[in-house]
């Protein structure tokens, strides 16, 4: 009897040993699923799915060809063109822009029109008008900071900061003197792009354009000749 107990005393622990194995192999097999699992849910996380994009975002044509429109660091232009060309996979759609005053012709992206603006009613031509009339105003801040800041309101591409930097720097005399070098030169500037938008607007010549600003401006003619 003795015998026979210590037999089944050792299959028992033998059954015990293997159930243990069992139980394991099963956790250790549902926690390498779990991770595999957790690993094919980072990686689709991770690697969205690519599209191949054939065209440009596109956008509704705002402006057409013969239409006249104001690029801020380069002043007013005329479409001459829209065109398609294919960049790598991508076809894009621009408008071709030359601008007279610069002898210049941009290509900005149909998506990218929003760089653009439309030339100026007459009320905004007008507006511009009677703020060449009124006193400039005199700051007393270093040359180099005001030079700065007439600079970016020329490139803004807004109508009414290009006045006022026409107004401000404008030297209503004969005596060149008065206006140093770069403040003739931002002055030029400011008024070469504001004239070239009142030509556009008004479509009348440079001349009569010339003589508009001036007489608002009570300048003399002779000025930007000398």
């Amino acid at each position: 009897m003795v015998k026979k107990r210590k037999k089944n005393k050792f299959k028992d622990k033998k059954k015990q040993k293997k159930s243990k194995k069992i139980s394991q192999s099963k956790i250790i097999k549902s926690k390498s699923e779990s991770l595999t699992k957790k690993q094919s849910n980072l990686n689709q996380e991770e690697k969205p799915e690519i599209k191949k994009i054939k065209k440009q975002p596109t956008e509704k044509k705002e402006y057409n060809i013969k239409d006249f429109v104001v690029y801020p660091k380069h002043g007013v232009g005329k479409i001459v063109s829209i065109e398609k060309q294919n960049i790598g996979q991508i076809e894009i759609q621009f408008y071709k822009i030359f601008i007279e005053k610069e002898k210049l012709t941009l290509a900005v992206p149909i998506n990218q029109q929003s760089n653009l603006r439309p030339i100026s009613s007459i009320n905004q031509i007008n507006k511009c008008v009677a703020i060449l009339k009124t006193k400039p105003k005199i700051k007393r801040t270093m040359w180099s900071r005001r030079a700065q800041e007439y600079d970016q309101k020329i490139n803004s591409g807004k109508i009414y900061d290009l006045a006022e930097v026409v107004k401000d720097l404008n030297k209503n005399t004969d005596i060149i003197a008065d206006q140093s070098y770069s403040e003739r030169q931002l002055f030029e500037k400011a008024y070469e792009r504001l004239k070239s938008e009142f030509e556009a607007v008004l479509k009348t010549t440079p001349e009569e354009v010339q003589k508009k600003m001036d007489k608002a401006l009570g300048r003399n003619k002779n000025l930007l000749e000398g």
